[in-house]
């Protein structure tokens, strides 16, 4: 097995109800956003549909589209109405009409600061059959999830601009780093740890970095304390990057701020086979703030409306939703089914493979109707 010895995408691990609940309907707010973010979206949607489950699904037309139209991402209710549900599904945001500091401003930042979505978790797991950019690395090799602090940070909103036009013209972005905001991300994540491996990796910059990362690094050590079945490492985030490449068996679960929880997720995507294959999950964990599950990739211009647009991202984010609603077992068949598929060769091509995005979601379904 990997580092984390997991052969699923569990964030937490739930065991089985020992008491039989009634069929529970789930009211989902589905958010495909723009280019191949509504077709990957349509795919997680069907499939979710196949396990049979009770959904209520809410379908939003916002994104770039909408942008265009009415001058914002979302409508004004937003608010009120993800609150409504119990977990929104979500493709990718952006196009070329909207400037990208628009569109993500006006919509995942926005959703994620005001709902205070802190907890951002990506698994990164090489799933059966797919290549890996690595040389002689397995899927035993490749299992790690990264904890990214998601709401403060380096992408707080903090700073601003001033003699526009000018030369000394000047553009300021402050990093804002709680103890609140650190500690809660940090003891979540010696939370997930001991469901896994044991083992966290802390990362900083905090030798160059003498304030807000060395904040950081007092937090991490003062938790530790609350968990002495954890072996912590700091790690500075350029080592770590190039760890992830040159030893990933050695790494399991991972603590980062906002922006390096960010670029480093884009590597392991990398390691574990492309961004088409890249989910994940914001919460508030303790509250009943909707959940919002993303993949994490663009929503690709160039292949937007081709049909070969990878559903694997949008749908192993439907499995950690699924999760998240209460549906483990639900959740459960629908991985399997995902790793059938990709370990069949059932691909598209950006990982190998020659299937266009519905067959994808095709051969998923089939697994769950034949029993996965």
């Amino acid at each position: 097995m990997g580092a984390g010895g997991n052969a699923g995408p569990h964030v937490v691990r739930r065991g089985p109800s020992r008491i039989p609940r009634m069929a529970t309907t789930h009211r989902i707010a589905l958010l495909p956003g723009d280019g191949i973010g509504k077709e990957v979206v349509a795919e997680a949607r069907k499939v979710v549909d196949a396990l049979g489950l009770q959904i209520e699904w809410t379908h939003l037309p916002w994104g770039s589209d909408y942008f265009l139209e009415h001058g914002q991402m979302m409508a004004d209710n937003w608010v009120e109405t993800l609150r409504a549900h119990e977990a929104i599904l979500m493709g990718a945001c952006g196009w070329p009409t909207v400037p990208d500091h628009i569109a993500l401003w006006g919509m995942i930042l926005k959703i994620r600061q005001v709902l205070d979505l802190w907890a951002n978790v990506r698994p990164a797991r090489l799933l059966p059959g797919i290549p890996t950019p690595l040389a002689n690395r397995t899927a035993a090799d490749i299992d790690m999830v990264f904890v990214r602090e998601n709401t403060e940070g380096e992408y707080a909103g903090v700073g601003g601009r001033s003699h526009t036009g000018h030369p000394h013209e000047v553009g300021i972005e402050t990093a804002v780093f709680t103890r609140v905001g650190i500690e809660r991300i940090v003891r979540y994540s010696f939370e997930l740890a001991l469901t896994r491996s044991g083992r966290l990796v802390s990362t900083t910059k905090s030798n160059a970095s003498r304030y807000g990362y060395v904040l950081w690094d007092e937090i991490v050590r003062e938790v530790a304390a609350d968990f002495p079945g954890v072996t912590v490492e700091k790690v500075l985030v350029d080592a770590l990057a190039a760890r992830m490449v040159s030893n990933p068996g050695s790494l399991d679960v991972i603590v980062a701020s906002n922006l390096f929880g960010d670029i480093l997720t884009d590597i392991a995507a990398a390691i574990q086979g492309g961004m088409g294959t890249a989910a994940s999950a914001n919460t508030k964990p303790g509250s009943s703030e909707p959940g919002l599950f993303e993949s994490v990739h663009g929503s690709a211009p160039d292949i937007a409306g081709k049909g070969v647009g990878n559903p694997i991202a949008a749908i192993w984010s439907a499995v950690l939703m699924l999760e998240h609603v209460g549906e483990p077992e639900a959740a459960a068949r629908l991985m399997r089914a995902v790793e059938a598929v990709s370990l069949a060769g059932i691909r598209t091509r950006d990982v190998g493979g020659t299937a266009r995005t519905s067959e994808v979601g095709d051969a998923v379904v089939a697994r769950l109707l034949a029993g996965a």
